[in-house]
């Protein structure tokens, strides 16, 4: 592995641990996001805390972090090779753990969508849509980026076998490692899910 990778392995991580939500709840509201709501300092926690603007800001800035990672990687790696797909992950990690905020970050939706559309848009489209169909039928966040992370996968597959361009297993081993990470940040959310109370967007608080 060449030595440029560290380097951009690196700048995949910090892009991913810019505190866009902790920004928008303390320039915009005066308070720690992490101390509201969940806890997170996602796009979704800062739409229950701050409002829908801040949200729809802080949601488009962590997608352009994941992407930003992998383009930055594909310009000066092989694109379908090991370094652009860890690059992809230090961004998740980034994202997860920000070094800047003590190790507690968000749960890496939006920013795994960036880094998706930077490697195969069709792909990172494709678990969009998904997402936004459960979310329009259940109108719950977690749910609908749980059966997306869960749907990676085999939508990975897929492109590959469509475009005729061969599986390439670092591909195919993000989009697992992805929905790992997606899943076991869930898990609290998974639990209210089996037990009927987690959320739904648009209901009175408490």
């Amino acid at each position: 592995m060449p030595l440029i990778t560290l380097p951009v392995l690196l700048a995949g991580y910090l892009l991913g641990a810019i505190p866009s939500g902790y920004l928008a709840g303390r320039w915009l509201a005066g308070l720690d996001i992490r101390r509201e709501g969940s806890g997170s300092t996602g796009a979704t926690n800062v739409l229950r805390v701050v409002g829908k603007g801040p949200a729809l800001v802080v949601f488009l800035v962590d997608v352009l972090k994941g992407t930003a990672a992998v383009l930055l990687a594909k310009a000066v790696l092989d694109p379908f090779g090991v370094g652009v797909v860890l690059a992809g992950l230090a961004a998740l990690a980034g994202h997860i753990w920000p070094v800047w905020l003590g190790w507690k970050g968000g749960k890496a939706v939006a920013t795994g969508l960036g880094m998706l559309l930077g490697l195969t848009w069709p792909v990172g489209l494709a678990c969009f849509g998904i997402f936004l169909a459960v979310l329009s039928a259940s109108r719950i966040v977690s749910l609908s980026s749980v059966v997306a992370a869960l749907a990676l996968p085999l939508l990975m597959l897929g492109w590959f076998a469509d475009t005729g361009l061969g599986l390439r297993w670092p591909y195919l081993a993000l989009a697992l490692l992805t929905t790992v990470l997606v899943v076991w940040r869930h898990r609290s959310n998974i639990q209210r899910l089996l037990a009927g109370t987690e959320p739904r967007l648009g209901a009175p608080k408490g």
